[in-house]
């Protein structure tokens, strides 16, 4: 009877007792690997606990906190900093408009100009210089959101819409 259950089976024995074994070995092997694993992950653990020249990761940490309000110190002051340049830039003259032309048919040359300077908001003065043979004489008109309160001349009218963008500088 004691026997039975061995000779039931239609092969030798000894092969189920050498896969055990060989299964034993295997794992025995996986076991040896993992604990080498986790050793090197505990030797990495505890060098990165300890830090960099006897560091603890709580002063790394508070030193990194520190320059992180730093930083954002710093980056609120530069977007102030933006927004001042900006609300300088629009009250800045950016546009311009330019043209010559001869005030006096027959007396030579173009040397008579209108000049437009115009900011963000259209607003500016045209400046009108008519040079003559007697002398040269300047005039300013104010300019409001694109436009005048004074009748324009033609030259005028031209140099305020290349400054708008309306046309084309030469």
């Amino acid at each position: 009877m004691d026997n039975s259950i061995l000779n039931q089976i239609p092969f030798d024995p000894a092969y189920i007792i050498g896969g055990l074994l060989a299964l034993v070995i295997l794992l025995l092997i996986l076991a040896v690997a993992n604990m080498m694993q986790i050793k090197s992950l505990s030797r990495k653990y505890d060098y990165f606990m300890r830090g960099k020249d006897a560091e603890t990761m709580e002063d790394v940490i508070l030193d990194e906190m520190d320059e992180l309000r730093s930083l954002r110190a710093e980056d609120r002051a530069n977007k102030d900093s933006i927004r001042s340049l900006n609300r300088n830039f629009r009250a800045s003259f950016q546009k311009y408009g330019v043209v010559k032309y001869n005030a006096f048919k027959g007396m030579g040359g173009n040397l008579s100009f209108a000049f437009a300077m115009l900011d963000y908001t259209n607003s500016g003065f045209i400046l009108n210089c008519v040079h003559s043979r007697e002398g040269c004489y300047l005039y300013i008109k104010e300019v409001d959101m694109g436009k005048t309160d004074i009748v324009l001349g033609n030259e005028e009218q031209e140099a305020l819409e290349q400054a708008l963008g309306y046309i084309k500088k030469n």
